[in-house]
């Protein structure tokens, strides 16, 4: 189980997302990019994506936190240009770390 840290922008007409439509779009891009996600156990399964706080709609933030549980160890720099190649302009990853239990 490895865990990924980021740091997002949410900018431009991004601002009109909700966010439940903010993770979906999120847990989209890293299955079109290919991330090896964890998903959680059950009947309907989903990726282990968290957002540490919900930004009302209509604002603007240039520093939105997220993690993410992966099942094998990516590098902090190959999870940031995978994921930035699928997201749409508005949304830019800035920083990534991770943790590796």
């Amino acid at each position: 189980m490895y865990r990924i840290n980021f740091v997002f922008t949410k900018l431009g007409m991004m601002k009109y997302i909700s966010h439940l439509d903010l993770m979906r779009l999120l847990t989209r891009a890293m299955r079109r990019a290919m991330l090896p996600l964890k998903l959680s156990e059950g009947f309907s399964p989903h990726p282990k994506l968290s957002l540490k706080r919900a930004l009302k709609l209509g604002l603007e933030s240039e520093n939105e936190e997220g993690s993410i549980i992966l099942t094998l160890p990516t590098s902090p720099d190959e999870f940031k240009s995978k994921l930035q190649m699928q997201l749409p302009e508005g949304i830019k990853i800035k920083n990534v770390t991770g943790n590796f239990n």
